[in-house]
């Protein structure tokens, strides 16, 4: 398989609409669709990786919670502020420098005080990471 130039991003994707001191540390982070359609994508990069040159599970841990997060709380016509409550994350491969990372959402239940979703983390289609998590609804997100 050829890989692309770390300069290429997938067609439809552009740079994330939103965010944060963390997430300009390790992005850039690049978004496709909203709400329950939100997709996450970023290119792994060297500085991603751990001691056996592999993107490290830190960084696929927060790209599966950041995707989670932003697609449950921009889901709704008012977006909801959350709070991670319970991450559980699975690794079944490694990611590369060079590798298209992207993550995907299935929202279970919106509730009023809680928020359960599921996600994938791909590249190419091999499933490397399966997440979920439960959220804790909280005041609506501040805007940047």
């Amino acid at each position: 398989m050829t890989q692309a130039p770390a300069d290429v991003i997938p067609e439809g994707f552009k740079p994330l609409f939103r965010s944060s001191p963390l997430l300009e540390l390790i992005g850039p982070l690049y978004s496709k669709g909203t709400g329950v359609n939100l997709v996450l994508g970023m290119r792994a990069e060297q500085k991603h990786c751990n001691s056996r040159g592999i993107i490290h599970g830190g960084i696929l841990s927060s790209l599966a919670d950041t995707t989670m997060g932003y697609a449950v709380a921009f889901a709704t016509d008012a977006p909801k502020g959350l709070v991670t409550a319970n991450l559980t994350v699975d690794f079944a491969g490694a990611a590369n420098p060079g590798d298209w990372m992207q993550a995907s959402v299935d929202i279970q239940k919106q509730g009023s005080r809680l928020a359960f979703a599921n996600c994938f983390v791909t590249v190419g289609d091999q499933r490397i990471v399966r997440a979920s998590g439960v959220f804790l609804v909280t005041d609506p997100p501040q805007t940047t």
